[in-house]
């Protein structure tokens, strides 16, 4: 006979909205339940954020030690011989710090008195569902349920995943590879794609990258992404821009150029990159009786569907598809259903790009600014940076901006491109959701030598004072 489980809270999805609300609702005394199909941690933790930054982190190391062995060596360091890469014991390695990262989250829920269960749950009833175990059907009657079914790669028709003997894989499959491709096409220059296409570059592959629009990056402003065009075009990464992928070839990827010429890109593996889409189906959404906004499930500013004590968080309500807002929102439900008053109106959600150089985004750039505020600009390269230039960071191109309402010097925005800038993210979030003004950060001192030096000057630079330019 079927189990049956009573709770006052079921949450779906075991990524960093879904284990992050089931935590906090164990801290608060909620008898909660958690269900994800696959390893707690949802993509971001298992197949996504995690796996990728190690990736990239060792493909860092390994051009670093490539260039000693190079010609005239690296800041006075020669190695004798190029570096050999074992590049299953990398993938060993980024999975060995999944596996960490796994089972501090099931360590955590644990603690917190969470119950989980490990199985695809399929709902019948706003707040009943089934989920199929290991050990048979498990149903489970919930007071208060918290989708967190998170996002899937968006599959092109004429590039399916997962075809047998195929090439196409998304970034789940570039993650798992046995070995670096010796050529590497990847779909789409956005920033998951240019993100594991500069770490194979780095590894020893030709990579080709193919976009439909007519520029790298598309959701920055150019002056953001050119110093990272400029890198990947110094290190010979072909660029396709204004170009439609056709489909795949026994060779490679056939395209067609913006001058509508076809031709086909040689390719062991296509990385097809296009977007992420929200997990919204095959779970019995329909039977929920959910509203939908397009694509996403309609919430309110308490996460809160029209079907009463049913919320949904993270990627499948909407954009930003991030998992530090999912978890913000997986937080702030388990409080509110503990009644606790609150809701989701965050100033602004920092953005940060892990290419070569790094790209850090929050609010508004000066191009997004509404029509009749005028605005002050401040902007200060790291090229006189000192911390930038003792890490070699300095002549990327690389800089600091600050956006600021010219009539009171309210920050609207902040933004940077360079290496190692992914760690300013947190001052620039707090400038915003304090409220700072442009007198605020000239009136910080900031520790020397450091890359946040660069926040002070940008802002010093607004105000019409800046020392160091």
């Amino acid at each position: 006979m079927a189990e049956t489980i009573k709770t006052s809270l079921l949450v779906v999805g075991g990524g960093p909205g879904g284990y992050v609300a089931a935590i906090r609702a164990g801290q608060l005394g909620l008898d909660t339940v958690l269900v994800d199909a696959e390893r707690l941690g949802g993509t971001c933790l298992i197949r996504g954020c995690i796996p990728s930054k190690a990736l990239i982190h060792a493909a860092g190391l390994y051009e670093e030690m490539t260039l000693a062995a190079a010609g005239p060596g690296r800041f006075g360091i020669h190695l004798g011989a190029k570096p050999e890469l074992d590049f299953a014991e990398t993938m060993a390695w980024k999975d060995g710090v999944v596996d960490r990262l796994n089972g501090g989250v099931t360590a955590l829920l644990k603690r917190a008195k969470v119950r989980t269960l490990a199985g695809k749950a399929v709902f019948s009833e706003a707040k009943r569902c089934t989920v199929e175990t290991a050990d048979g059907p498990v149903t489970v009657l919930a007071e208060n349920v918290i989708l967190a079914t998170g996002s899937l790669p968006v599959e092109l028709p004429n590039l399916p995943f997962g075809r047998p003997g195929g090439k196409v894989i998304s970034s789940t499959g570039a993650l798992s590879l046995a070995k670096v491709p010796e050529r590497l096409v990847v779909v789409g220059a956005g920033y998951i794609g240019l993100e594991l296409g500069i770490a194979y570059a780095k590894l020893g592959a030709q990579v080709t990258v193919v976009e439909a629009q007519d520029r790298i990056l598309p959701l920055y402003d150019t002056q953001l992404t050119q110093p990272v065009r400029r890198w990947l075009e110094k290190h010979g990464v072909a660029l396709h821009l204004g170009a439609k992928a056709l489909g795949e070839e026994s060779a490679g990827l056939a395209i067609e150029t913006r001058d509508g010429h076809r031709q086909v890109l040689p390719a062991d593996h296509i990385l097809v990159t296009v977007g992420r889409r929200p997990h919204a189906e095959g779970w019995g959404r329909e039977a929920m009786g959910l509203a939908m906004n397009g694509r996403f499930i309609a919430v309110d500013d308490r996460c809160a569907t029209p079907t009463t004590g049913v919320y949904a968080i993270g990627d499948v309500v909407g954009e930003p598809m991030l998992a530090h807002k999912a978890s913000a929102q997986g937080e702030m439900v388990a409080e509110i259903i503990a009644g606790h008053r609150r809701r989701f109106d965050p100033v602004a959600i920092v953005a940060v790009c892990f290419t070569e150089p790094e790209i850090v985004t929050v609010g508004l750039g000066p191009d997004e600014v509404p029509a009749g505020v005028e605005t002050v600009v401040g902007q200060f390269p790291f090229a006189a940076n000192g911390r930038a230039l003792s890490m070699d960071a300095g002549d990327d191109g690389g800089f600091v901006r600050v956006v600021a309402r010219k009539a009171d010097h309210r920050i609207l925005g902040l933004q940077a491109v360079g290496r190692h800038i992914s760690e300013l993210a947190g001052q620039f979030a707090t400038l915003l959701e304090m409220g700072a003004v442009l007198e605020d950060v000239a009136g910080i001192i900031h520790a020397h030598p450091t890359l946040s030096e660069g926040v002070n000057e940008s802002a010093l630079k607004a105000l019409g004072h800046a020392i160091h330019i």
